[in-house]
């Protein structure tokens, strides 16, 4: 849908006004608790050893192509990282725990924090095989957006290597809509990244919500927990519902 166009005293398009926005907080370091998981404030005390040792699980190492950074030698290398980098607040880490278990599976982040553009990105997901394609996978992600909306940012930026086919997915399938590919953007481990960019605004959120929700509710898992209906098809089924009523009116 094309923004509408609002002009100035002198007839020149510019911006809708936004005489009631306020730059929001900046996220601070506290747990966001959800039905499956749990993000807590990254604490290396707590969540180094256990996450290292999720991360080793996946023996190729193929979790750390596309970040820039791991794959980590041994624990104390992990460890020693995660207090020298992950500690500060932006990017601003969180431990994602699995709910049933009590066990760390993983890592997510906010990072370019910009409460003056009312602009944050979510990123650094680094998932154990424990978390990957699980329930809480998803919900880490909706309590990060959910959170960063709740508090008044007014977008969230989802970006990741041109390449990375599985992370492009996965920002189409959580709802963010593509803006292009920043060429030659930077440069990670010595290779040249193109950086493929992700948005999703808060106007956007109350219909996204609605799906995370809607997938996220117990009656969309059977016994073994397998969903019923995919969130893109949700998603899909609430934007034809508004669409029909809009129609209707």
């Amino acid at each position: 849908m094309a923004p509408a166009t609002h002009c100035n005293s002198l007839g020149q398009p510019v911006g809708a006004s936004l005489p009631q926005w306020q730059p929001p907080k900046r996220p601070g370091r506290e747990v966001l608790a959800g039905r499956f998981c749990r993000l807590e404030p990254l604490d290396p005390d707590r969540h180094a050893a256990e996450l290292f040792a999720g991360y080793a699980t996946e023996p190729t190492g193929s979790l750390w192509t596309y970040l820039p950074y791991g794959p980590f030698e041994d624990a104390a290398f992990y460890r020693a990282w995660m207090e020298r980098h992950w500690l500060g607040e932006d990017p601003l880490f969180f431990a994602v725990v699995d709910a049933a278990s009590g066990r760390v599976v993983g890592t997510v982040a906010y990072l370019r924090i910009d409460p003056k553009a009312g602009s944050i990105e979510v990123g650094h997901l680094a998932y154990s095989p424990a978390l990957q394609r699980t329930p809480a996978a998803t919900e880490a992600l909706f309590l990060l957006l959910s959170h960063a909306f709740s508090v008044g940012y007014r977008r969230c930026e989802w970006k990741c290597d041109s390449l990375n086919a599985p992370s492009r997915r996965a920002a189409l399938r959580l709802g963010f809509t593509f803006e292009g590919i920043f060429r030659q953007a930077i440069v990670v481990k010595g290779r040249n990244r193109d950086t493929a960019w992700y948005s999703l605004l808060d106007g956007e959120w109350p219909l996204r919500r609605a799906a995370f929700e809607a997938w996220l509710a117990p009656q969309n898992f059977d016994s073994a927990g397998r969903q019923h209906r995919r969130l893109e098809e949700i998603r899909n089924g609430i934007e034809a519902g508004q669409s029909n009523a809009s129609c209707a009116t």
